[in-house]
């Protein structure tokens, strides 16, 4: 590697009600994918945003191609070129996908928008990502997150940078998408771009990292070569100890039919869809991104309108026109955007986890019982390990999977008796994710029935009873646990498409 690095950061300092980042230092070289890894809330992504100006360090010393190097808001990074991609979405839903790729750089000619290159410049961006077939006129709001986190990414991609921060970019990604943006971070190092990757997923950190840095409570622990060192020796420097071994879920007894999906129609994307799941049952949902898996949980939840179907709980059926009435009749929902959908992020994590039963909190006179608030957020923070300076801490303040562990703290606090989980574990770092598996193992045993959709294969075998593949918003096959194989389920999240292609070519 060479002797001056293309970025080195020494001494680095940042607190809020706690330290975040303590006496931190990183180098990065020129063409070089170094990835960064820690359990939620070791200061990854605080550190990221220092780098792209949207958070200014408390100490230390920066240095970017030779030179000091010390932003104080994003234009300012990037203009260094410093381009970040946030693990939390920012598009605007109300602009157009080609204003959200070029919101800073639109094309101008006296003061007014040149529309015709504004969508070419998009088209060519999008094709690099392989969103080529989307209008770049559509509003990002129509999208669902894998799509607006292609968008971002297209817009990081555009422009001439040196560095490319990626945090968590492929938490809404299938895989042909992570392929694409693996293909776009090795041209990138062909140019001597400097990445840096932090991700939770050490499968895809050993294909495209070449060194790694682990952070435990905001300090640098180690920085090893990717091929030098083991997934579980990297969890026992992030966790600071060795994990349990999972225990396996053995037979299991299920209940009576929970929940009964019939001929739902919502939407584009979901057509004549039914299912059942019996209590003590998780069932999962694959398939790619926009094959309508996150618009079923929502119609079910009521939080999209149905166009027809029927929803039937313990075989009666129900009327679902909103999200209350589903919370009524006892369904959860976590949903796929839990900073859009599922937080009030200037709130604190008391009223958060709460929020779906302030009536049982409520003491004489319909008045809050704080004192029942707050014994209600410790038990359910402590069970799911939220890390935080205390419940009275506001939720945007957390990383991404202690809020994540927020909402689920919600529902398991409302004793929901279907949930619905949609990509339960995105942006969760390894340690967590254990402790969620084990949280919905736990809840299927204690007669809970379970809807989970992951984008990651692996997870959603380990998990589930049975799984169905969606496909163009059909059920495309569904398998048992001694029949499914990830190479059948990938066939049947495609066959839609390998269905229309040899239509086509016949």
């Amino acid at each position: 590697m060479s002797a001056v690095p293309l970025l080195r950061v020494t001494g680095l300092e940042k607190s809020y009600n706690v330290p975040v980042l303590s006496d931190f230092n990183f180098e990065l070289q020129c063409g070089e994918v170094h990835a960064l890894v820690g359990s939620n809330g070791a200061g990854k992504s605080t550190f990221a945003r220092i780098l792209s100006g949207l958070t200014s360090p408390d100490g230390g010393e920066m240095q970017f191609n030779g030179r000091s190097y010390a932003p104080t808001s994003k234009r300012d990074a990037e203009h260094a070129g410093v381009i970040m991609v946030l693990q939390e979405l920012n598009v605007i839903g109300t602009l157009s996908i080609a204003e959200n790729i070029f919101l800073n750089r639109l094309p101008q000619r006296g003061g007014m928008i040149r529309y015709a290159d504004l969508n070419e410049k998009a088209h060519q961006a999008l094709t690099r990502v392989g969103l080529g077939e989307l209008d770049p006129a559509t509003p990002a709001g129509q999208l669902g997150v894998g799509h607006q986190q292609l968008i971002e990414i297209a817009g990081a991609l555009s422009q001439n940078c040196h560095l490319l921060i990626l945090d968590e970019p492929t938490a809404a990604l299938t895989d042909p998408e992570i392929e694409q943006l693996f293909d776009n971070i090795r041209k990138l190092q062909a140019e001597g771009v400097g990445i840096i990757y932090v991700s939770h997923r050490m499968d895809e950190i050993r294909r495209i990292a070449n060194r790694i840095t682990v952070l435990r409570d905001g300090r640098h622990i180690a920085t090893h070569n990717v091929d030098e060192i083991t997934p579980t020796e990297l969890i026992r420097e992030m966790a600071g100890h060795d994990l349990p071994n999972s225990k396996p879920a053995g037979e299991k007894s299920l209940g009576p039919v929970a929940l009964t999906v019939r001929n739902l129609r919502a939407g584009n994307r979901v057509n004549d869809v039914s299912f059942e799941v019996r209590q003590g049952e998780i069932l999962g949902i694959a398939g790619l991104i926009g094959s309508g898996r996150t618009e079923t949980l929502r119609a079910i939840f009521g939080a999209d309108p149905k166009a027809s179907g029927e929803i039937l709980l313990q075989g009666r059926p129900v009327v679902i026109r909103s999200p209350v009435d589903a919370v009524r009749a006892g369904i959860g929902l976590i949903p796929e955007d839990r900073k859009q959908d599922g937080l009030l992020l200037s709130q604190p994590i008391r009223v958060n986890t709460t929020l779906g039963t302030l009536e049982r909190h409520a003491g004489s006179g319909g008045w809050l019982d704080s004192d029942a608030e707050v014994k209600t957020s410790d038990i359910f923070c402590q069970q799911l390990q939220v890390r935080c300076a205390s419940i009275e801490q506001p939720v945007g303040e957390l990383s991404g999977g202690n809020q994540q562990k927020v909402v689920i703290a919600r529902w398991l606090a409302r004793d929901c008796g279907v949930l619905l989980f949609d990509e339960p574990t995105r942006g969760i770092d390894v340690a967590a994710k254990d402790t969620i598996y084990q949280l919905l193992r736990g809840l299927a045993r204690d007669g809970k029935a379970l809807v989970v959709v992951s984008s990651e294969l692996i997870e959603l075998m380990s998990l589930s009873d049975r799984i169905i593949v969606m496909c163009e918003g059909r059920i495309a096959a569904e398998f048992s646990a001694s029949e499914w194989t990830q190479e059948k389920i990938t066939q049947a999240a495609f066959s839609g498409f390998m269905t229309e292609k040899g239509a086509s070519s016949s």
